[in-house]
């Protein structure tokens, strides 16, 4: 492309999924998938074009942290801008052009950072790197796209797969449609009916010809990887990314079509509760232990009475559910009450057994569940209509500094799969009741003190309502 300015000709070479990403006119836009797509290159060339072409436009560009910011997008833009066309400000991190344009480099490491725009303008913003960024931070920034002088509005970002916003990402831009097509999301403002448009662009390796031309190796150090590195960064498949900890999860392999349960089958509850989410799983297994996870409900902002409420719902009358399951931290008294949740579930209706709250322990039994040996069928599956657990638990990311677990964060995607994990830990390796003890159910500390200082008729009704306690030891 050949563009003149007042004082220099300016010669741009762009491949055509970069091309695509430039004159894209969504709202949003988000490019890339595999690494090595051109994406941070796109970005900076969009920004040279769009502030060429507009006077006294602004734009921002994101990175995570400054330091990545100065070795990739700011050292980059030295060789890509021409001083003819605009001087580089080292202080305030920002170009400013002939014509009056801005490109502003900023960072936002953590989510209050975002206040140092809160009363700022931007024609564009881009983030490099979406997946670093947390959903609230990208969310916040639409907010600072405004002005009075007409021109387009965006907010174009890049990415790879991966990193802590790649739940949020792929919810946003890959889910709701297919590459390369226009998504339209309405809004109703008042009387008036408003729609925000979104694309996603993918880009691939063999998309970027300078990578082909000068680096060929380049793809073979690709090949090279593991295979779920491999597919993420060469292929840009959503389904797996670097650090995903559950890399054995396929919807091939464990979603299945619902089916009837046969009535001898055994089934299970299990939730985690909370007022931000409940969650909870409903689990059958098959006379040679093969697991189904056949039914899901997730709601927030339910109190434990309208939480017991809706499991039991939820519930066919003609079930028969062997245990519900739930964390030990359910049978914590509260301080002001004295009485624990586990007690106010029963009271409701719903009496509860203890499972663990071995974290790793639970991971690693649905990681031997989903992936049990070389050429031996899953043990684990899961009806398709259960969509919060088959959509969060292959984003759950693995904790660098425990790698046996996974992190708690995003929070949002961690209720179901920890549903499903108080059932696995719980039925994968149950710990083996002594004798004469099947049955029963382990008692809390609070629990006994309650039984002891209870009345004759108030001890068969604690019975009753909590199940028949193993011996205290």
């Amino acid at each position: 492309m050949k563009l003149d300015t007042p004082s220099i000709d300016l010669n741009i070479t762009l491949w055509t999924k970069q091309w695509e990403f430039v004159n894209a006119e969504a709202f949003e836009v988000l490019y890339g998938g595999a690494a090595g797509g051109g994406k941070s290159h796109a970005q900076l060339i969009d920004a040279l074009l769009y502030a060429l072409k507009y006077p006294e436009s602004s734009q921002l560009v994101l990175r995570r942290t400054f330091r990545e910011l100065d070795m990739s997008l700011i050292r980059k833009s030295w060789q890509l801008y021409p001083r003819e066309l605009a001087n580089y400000n080292s202080q305030k991190h920002e170009y400013t052009f002939y014509n009056g344009s801005i490109i502003t480099f900023g960072y936002l490491a953590r989510d209050a950072d975002v206040m140092q725009y809160m009363s700022a303008e931007f024609d564009v913003v881009r983030f490099d790197e979406l997946t670093h960024f947390t959903e609230y931070q990208y969310t916040y920034m639409i907010s600072r796209i405004r002005g009075t002088k007409g021109y387009p509005k965006h907010i174009k970002s890049s990415t790879n797969p991966g990193n802590v916003g790649h739940a949020w990402v792929k919810k946003r831009f890959i889910d709701p449609m297919p590459p390369n097509t226009l998504y339209k999301e309405t809004f109703q403002v008042g009387k008036a009916t408003k729609t925000m448009t979104r694309i996603f662009i993918p880009a691939r390796v063999a998309d970027n010809g300078s990578i082909v031309a000068n680096d060929p190796d380049y793809i073979f150090r690709l090949e090279a990887l593991p295979e779920a590195e491999r597919r993420a960064l060469r292929d840009g498949d959503w389904n797996v990314f670097e650090g995903q900890y559950f890399t054995e999860f396929s919807s091939d392999l464990h979603v299945c079509e619902p089916f009837p349960i046969p009535p001898h089958w055994r089934r299970y509850r299990a939730f985690d509760y909370g007022l931000d989410r409940l969650a909870c799983v409903w689990a059958a297994v098959d006379p040679d232990g093969n697991a189904y996870i056949y039914r899901e409900y997730c709601r927030s902002d339910l109190n434990i009475a309208r939480a017991a409420a809706e499991i039991l719902a939820h519930t066919d009358k003609t079930e028969n559910i062997y245990v519900t399951l739930a964390p030990r931290d359910i049978w914590s008294r509260e301080q002001v009450s004295g009485r624990s949740k586990a007690q106010i579930f029963a009271e409701n209706g719903l009496p509860l057994v203890e499972s663990s709250v071995d974290r790793e322990a639970g991971w690693l039994s649905i990681k031997e569940l989903l992936d049990p040996g070389e050429g031996v069928a899953p043990k684990l599956h899961i009806f398709k209509t259960c969509t919060e657990l088959i959509s969060c638990l292959p984003m759950l990311l693995i904790d660098p500094d425990h790698p046996t677990d996974c992190m708690t964060e995003p929070h949002e995607i961690t209720h179901a799969p920890d549903a499903l994990r108080y059932f696995c830990v719980w039925w994968h390796k149950p710990s083996s009741p002594l004798p004469g003890e099947e049955g029963l159910v382990t008692w809390a500390d609070d629990q006994w003190d309650d039984y002891y200082r209870a009345s004759n008729d108030e001890k068969v009704r604690l019975i009753k309502l909590w199940g028949k306690p193993k011996p205290r030891r």
